[in-house]
């Protein structure tokens, strides 16, 4: 039996399931996966490598960029399954791509 989260297990599996419980990241993280062909060969409960750690994927946002808040109203169909590795190198790589350019103040020095 693979390990699952307490809380939200039922989208988690969902998720995990859809996925056939391997990493989806096809390259936004800005590695090709060349040895998973065009895939992360990263699968839940796994190991990253003979000596590595242990491989526990996220069901997060295929947005890489999106909110917490948002990310949690979304449903099981809108989500990945992501190792943590891949999604903070594609969320680093969507930041560089669309940098948040608002100057806006909101009206902090307005008098």
């Amino acid at each position: 039996m693979k390990s699952q989260p307490i809380v939200g297990a039922a989208v988690f599996n969902t998720v995990m399931e859809s996925a056939g419980h391997r990493c989806q990241c096809k390259g936004q993280c800005g590695n090709p996966h060349t040895k998973g062909e065009g895939r992360c060969p990263h699968e839940h409960d796994g190991y990253t490598s003979k000596h590595g750690r242990r491989v526990r994927l996220i069901a997060a946002p295929a947005d890489p960029l999106a909110t917490a808040v948002t990310a949690a109203g979304l449903p099981p169909a809108e989500l990945r399954a992501w190792c943590p590795d891949c999604l903070t190198a594609a969320a680093r790589t969507a930041k560089l791509e669309h940098p948040d350019t608002s100057t806006d103040q909101c009206g902090l020095f307005d008098l």
